[in-house]
């Protein structure tokens, strides 16, 4: 998927929340490469963090 398939599902309230790997997202060492690396960008930029437990979730629903 790419990052703007992304934001438009997001948009759309397709999407609701994000949960970061504890890799921080991608395990690839090509990763900055990737649409994953974009829509992580995006997200971190656009987003606030929230730990719950051991996760970092996201939540797409609050205004980005």
């Amino acid at each position: 998927i790419t990052l703007a398939q992304f934001k438009t599902l997001v948009a759309a309230g397709k999407i609701h929340y994000f949960i970061a790997d504890g890799q921080g997202f991608i395990g690839s060492t090509a990763a900055n490469t990737s649409y994953a690396y974009a829509i992580q960008q995006w997200i971190e930029a656009n987003y606030t963090a929230t730990t719950i437990g051991n996760s970092t979730v996201y939540d797409l629903t609050a205004a980005g």
